[in-house]
C-alpha cells in the first residue's frame, strides 16, 4: 500500500514537473515582443488603430526599404537599404545609413487614409529626408524620399 502511494505521489510530482515551464521574450520598447509576436496579455486596439488589413493590433512587422535614385545627386550614392518596423498601429520607425550617417525617424499614417503616410528621419551629423509613401499591404508599398542634399529616391517597401 505504501509503495503504490508513493508511485501516485511520484507520477503526480512528475506530471506537475513536466507540465510546466516558461520562456523567455524579448521585449520591444513599445511593450511588444521581437518576432511580430502578440503582446500577453494584448493591448485592446483603439478603432483608428486597427490596420485596414484586418491584421490584430499588437503585432510588429520588420521590412526591407529599397530607396532606388530617381535624380543625378541620388546617383552619384546608389542604392540604399534599410529597414522599416511596422507597428501596425499606423505608426512606424525605420533607419538607414546614407553616406556613413545612420538616419532614423518614424512614419506617421494620413489622418483618413489607412494607406497613405509621411516619414521624416534624422542623422547626428544634420543630414535629414522626408517621405511620402502609400501602402499596398502592411507588409508592402512604395513611395518617394527626398534627402537634405537634394537627393530625390523611389522607396519600395517590403518584398
Amino acid at each position: 500500500m505504501a509503495n503504490s502511494r508513493t508511485a501516485i505521489i511520484g507520477v503526480l510530482a512528475a506530471s506537475a514537473v513536466s507540465l510546466s515551464g516558461c520562456y523567455v521574450l524579448p521585449v520591444a520598447p513599445e511593450g511588444y515582443p521581437y518576432g511580430g509576436y502578440p503582446a500577453y496579455p494584448a493591448p485592446p486596439p483603439a478603432p483608428a488603430a486597427m490596420p485596414y488589413s484586418g491584421a490584430p493590433a499588437g503585432q510588429i512587422a520588420v521590412l526591407q526599404a529599397r530607396l532606388y535614385p530617381a535624380n543625378d545627386i541620388a546617383t552619384q550614392t546608389g542604392v540604399i537599404h534599410g529597414t522599416v518596423t511596422n507597428m501596425m498601429t499606423g505608426k512606424g520607425r525605420f533607419q538607414l545609413n546614407y553616406r556613413g550617417e545612420t538616419l532614423s525617424g518614424e512614419a506617421t499614417r494620413v489622418d483618413g487614409d489607412s494607406r497613405r503616410g509621411v516619414a521624416s528621419a534624422h542623422g547626428s551629423g544634420g543630414s535629414y529626408m522626408s517621405c511620402e509613401y502609400q501602402m499596398r499591404t502592411p507588409q508592402q508599398g512604395a513611395g518617394t524620399c527626398q534627402f537634405s542634399n537634394g537627393a530625390k529616391y523611389q522607396v519600395h517597401i517590403g518584398s
